[in-house]
């Protein structure tokens, strides 16, 4: 059973990672037949729509970050704490009792092997930590750049809040990967088969949450409509 842990649980996390990878250059090249991209537009539309009059729209724009300020807090607060619970569980399968039978050495190998699977998934927990307190930390920020009235009208300050709002977006995206992530690897505790049918079922489910269907992507090209207009008017009021 051990060689199937060196086959298939490389080939279960290669399958999640090419998958990744493949809706990153789907991202970048095709961004209207995915989530994330159509999700960016909508935020662009959304901060012009905003920072056309600071201070009348200034309080639904605290209260608008705000609520993915507390979103992305409460990610990190699970993944610390379930950092913390699986480093008191790793440090108590630390200490092995001194047996030298057969059944000793079994169970060493055992509490080994079960070590690595739960150091992976709290790696992979902190890497959710970590994403998540970036996307606060951008969010703030775009609360205090998208009430400047010194931006109305300014394009150029426009754009800098899109881009720091599109960052925290993304972090939040990568910290919600990370949990995906940590299923299969709870899974690995109970062998190296289900774990990959687990990476094959996420990468599976993930396709359909992320990708688009066509009459999507046309209610979305609708919605738009207003978006450049509202950029017209902010290069007519520049000219």
């Amino acid at each position: 059973m051990e060689q199937l842990d060196y086959i298939l649980v490389p080939l279960g996390i290669a399958l999640f990672i090419s998958y990744n990878f493949w809706l990153l250059f789907a991202i970048l090249r095709y961004p209207k037949r995915t989530v994330i991209g159509l999700n960016a537009e909508s935020r662009r539309q959304w901060v012009f729509s905003m920072m056309s009059d600071p201070l009348k729209n200034g309080v639904l724009i605290v209260q608008t970050l705000r609520n993915n300020i507390m979103a992305s807090s409460l990610m990190a607060t699970a993944a610390i704490t379930l950092c913390s619970l699986i480093s008191v569980q790793v440090s108590n399968k630390a200490g092995f009792p001194n047996l030298s039978s057969e059944i000793g050495k079994g169970y060493k190998r055992f509490v080994a092997s079960s070590s690595v699977k739960l150091l992976s998934i709290l790696i992979c927990f902190l890497f959710a930590f970590i994403c998540n307190v970036q996307s606060v930390r951008y969010y703030a920020h775009v609360s205090f750049l998208a009430t400047l009235p010194t931006s109305k009208d300014r394009k150029e300050s426009i754009e800098y809040v899109i881009s720091n709002l599109s960052r925290g977006s993304y972090f939040w995206s990568l910290g919600l990967r990370a949990f995906y992530f940590s299923f299969p690897l709870f899974i690995w505790l109970f062998g190296a088969i289900p774990m990959f049918l687990s990476c094959c079922v996420i990468s599976f489910v993930l396709y359909f949450l992320d990708t688009t269907s066509l009459c999507t992507q046309l209610l979305h090209s609708h919605s738009m409509n207003g978006e450049s207009v509202i950029a017209i008017d902010v290069d007519a009021l520049e000219g």
